[in-house]
């Protein structure tokens, strides 16, 4: 079975040290807040082409949740070139739109010239505020 990772193992450097500074900084200002997690860095082309016919073939039509194939997204590669993020509050995942803001606040005043937040993305509605990649990515596939 093909599985996709959230490990930082398999995750390039430079995305490992900015996920550290930004978990580090986030947890020192908001103590008693969400915790940052990690739920996605490598992803096979075989479940990302899953995830392309959502909203497409399978799910609700129109509601899709990636516009990469297989091969097209930073995440299929190894080391990963993107992480996506998650803000865990016990056992319950917290999707508060201001959690993202925030981490990519903390990534991005450090690493803005490397690294690229989803948020900003125009291809999808609303951005795709869990993910991270690196500016250059497709230069280092």
């Amino acid at each position: 079975m093909v599985k996709d990772s959230r490990s930082k193992n398999d995750l390039h450097i430079d995305l490992v040290d900015a996920y550290e500074y930004a978990e580090a900084k986030f947890l020192a200002l908001y103590p008693a807040g969400p915790k940052p997690i990690l739920t996605q860095t490598h992803r096979p082309n075989e479940i990302q082409n899953e995830y392309y016919k959502v909203g497409r073939t399978t799910g609700n039509k129109g509601v899709t949740i990636t516009n990469a194939k297989g091969g097209q997204s930073p995440h299929n590669y190894l080391p990963a070139l993107a992480f996506d993020v998650a803000f865990k509050v016990g056992t319950k995942l917290d999707w508060k739109e201001s959690n993202f803001i925030e981490f990519a606040r903390i990534v991005l005043e450090k690493y803005a010239e490397t690294i690229v937040w989803g948020g900003f993305f125009k291809s999808m509605k609303g951005g795709d505020k869990p993910h991270f990649e690196l500016k250059n990515w497709k230069k280092l596939i």
